[in-house]
């Protein structure tokens, strides 16, 4: 089977199903496994320029959406030419990759009639769910299986590991600048981590707020995890902006419990390794109790 894949989570789980042999190609966001994905062809691009601000790009995605134009762009040519038998999209976010309707317009004219399989994960479970979605459209349902299995044993080996702690008050911000408060499967993470998520609604979508709120609710912990950044990237965007007033009264400021993460890695992705992002928020909630633990 020859699939195409227009996420980098769908990158992320075709290759955790041992299927890499498979992809023939991905867009331009997939960037993991490295060795895998650094040579297959990229059939998407992004329509906003490289190089801005959060705050620049907060105004550019909102006035394309508002416009009704697209943020990525398919390369129709050089997806006929891969000739894929299934292509993997997704439905949950418009600004996170090429809209649904697009990529079934498009494939409506490509060689072969090649089956659309679209993820839209609101939670974890769901996560899980398109494991399995996508180990069943090829045909091999028992590697989704044992792959969901061995994850939901990590899982249960890090809500162990924080019983009976107590939970710090933590705020997700899914982007800076504004501040947007990560949802979806982050509370559900924070919450598996040992935390308590202060403002983020589990299974709903991310949303705009202000630091008047981000202040008030107290934190003492705050996780930096702006969409599609690296840590070093979401660090420098933090370390450019001003604080707020009342910044550095809330406990996580005095304390310096204030972390830039991954996103892509741990966060943002609904992939296997928001799992590794749950062991790695436990360390971040509980270092005493489970900093040490390096097997879990």
């Amino acid at each position: 089977m020859r699939i195409v894949s227009l996420l980098p989570s769908a990158t992320e789980i075709v290759c955790e199903l041992g299927l890499a042999d498979m992809l023939v190609g991905v867009s331009h966001e997939c960037d993991y496994p490295p060795d895998v994905v650094a040579d297959l062809p990229r059939v998407t691009y992004s329509a906003i320029p490289h190089g801005l601000s959060s705050a620049e790009i907060d105004r550019v995605v909102s006035a394309r959406l508002a416009r009704g134009e697209s943020l990525y762009l398919l390369d129709e040519s050089l997806l006929a030419e891969l000739q894929p038998d299934l292509v993997i999209t997704q439905e949950l976010c418009d600004v996170c990759a090429v809209s649904f309707a697009d990529v079934c317009s498009l494939a409506g004219r490509l060689p072969g009639n090649p089956r659309i399989v679209s993820l839209a994960p609101p939670n974890l479970e769901h996560i899980f769910g398109d494991v399995q979605t996508i180990a069943e459209a090829v045909g091999m349902p028992d590697r989704g299986r044992r792959l969901n299995e061995r994850l939901r044993q990590r899982l249960d080996r890090v809500c162990n590991a924080v019983a009976g702690l107590p939970r710090p008050g933590v705020v997700a911000l899914e982007w800076l600048d504004p501040p947007f408060i990560g949802g979806h499967w982050v509370p559900e993470m924070i919450h598996l981590a040992g935390g308590r998520d202060l403002l983020g609604r589990a299974g709903e979508r991310s949303f705009r707020t202000g630091w008047e709120e981000v202040i008030q609710a107290q934190p003492e912990v705050i996780l930096l995890i702006p969409c599609g950044y690296s840590a070093e990237a979401a660090q420098r965007e933090w370390d450019a902006l001003p604080r707020p007033p009342g910044w550095f009264d809330i406990p996580a400021a005095r304390s310096g419990r204030v972390y830039a993460l991954d996103a892509n890695s741990y966060c943002s992705r609904p992939a296997p390794r928001v799992v590794e992002g749950v062991e790695h928020l436990a360390r971040l909630l509980h270092p005493a109790h489970v900093e040490q633990e390096r097997e879990w």
